[in-house]
């Protein structure tokens, strides 16, 4: 029952993916992300401009039957539409494996516990990396960060704050992707504190950056949306957010250089990067850091 449930939740990612397509493609800086220009009108080829009909909107299959080619014109279309309807796909499946262990639901149920937190903490994160996704899609093709993006991610890391004070779900012991480590970086008295000054630091660390570099290193859509993953992983796994993401760029950026495709004074988008890091941490937290004190003995 529970792969065929997985299933459902795939296509149905799929479908919105190819949702999250239209709106990165049509964006444009300044503009409304839910503007009805960005939304409304029916999908077309973006070469020839000839409207699709029902069998060509079908996510990830129809690109490969029409070997990525429009049917109209036969340009070659983007390898981003299969991408991005897998990705959100995935979203859709591994949020809900890694959150809900439906045997461990089963027995709280037949306890007569309430399982409705892991569900309603299920769909804020699907919509947190629904997020991510098209935020780094946008800042990859406009370098920039929408503030609509930004302020959605704070809105939801402040319902993640209400929800899991509610639910109990923080203290030293829990609450944090870090599990039992996060106890050793303290600030696990009060589930406020502790995620007010997560973003404070990263804010102010990335404040930092960019007055050091009067703004040539980072933008304010990255200080916004580093403000708002504070929000939503709280302290210390922003620490981990952000080494990660330093880290990554850095190589990214070295390859790059290496490869001469981007000189040192290029400008490469930091939000797929910080987004990237996040995931890490939200999948891999404890295993890394578990992995870091285990390699010095620990």
């Amino acid at each position: 029952m529970s792969y065929f449930l997985y299933l459902v939740l795939f296509i149905l990612g799929l479908a919105v993916g190819s949702f999250i397509n239209v709106i990165s493609l049509r964006y444009q800086p300044g503009q409304r992300l839910l503007d009805k220009k960005i939304i409304g009108g029916r999908s077309r080829c973006p070469i020839c401009h000839k409207n699709l009909v029902w069998y060509e909107l079908i996510p990830v299959l129809n690109f490969f039957w029409q070997k990525g080619k429009c049917r109209h014109c036969g340009h070659q279309l983007s390898f981003q539409y299969p991408l991005v309807e897998i990705l959100s796909g995935l979203i859709f499946v591994s949020i809900p494996w890694y959150l809900i262990n439906f045997y461990q639901v089963i027995q709280l149920i037949l306890r007569g516990e309430q399982v409705i937190w892991y569900y309603w903490l299920t769909l804020i994160w699907v919509l947190i990396f629904l997020l991510f996704l098209l935020l780094s899609i946008i800042d990859l093709r406009h370098s920039i960060i929408p503030n609509s993006i930004n302020s959605s991610l704070a809105i939801l890391g402040l319902i993640l704050i209400i929800f899991n004070g509610y639910y109990d779900k923080f203290d030293a012991l829990s609450g944090s992707f870090l599990r039992y480590y996060a106890a050793i970086f303290g600030l696990r008295e009060n589930i406020w504190l502790n995620h007010l000054f997560a973003a404070l630091l990263g804010m102010a660390i990335f404040g930092l950056i960019i007055f050091l570099s009067r703004g040539g290193a980072m933008g304010l859509g990255d200080l916004k949306l580093v403000g708002a993953l504070g929000l939503i992983f709280g302290w210390p796994d922003i620490l981990m957010v952000l080494l990660l993401a330093f880290i990554i760029g850095a190589l990214v950026s070295i390859f790059f250089m290496i490869a001469k495709k981007k000189k040192m004074k290029d400008m490469i988008p930091f939000g797929p990067f910080l987004v990237i890091g996040a995931s890490l941490t939200f999948f891999f937290g404890y295993q890394i850091i578990n992995g870091y004190f285990r390699l010095f003995g620990l």
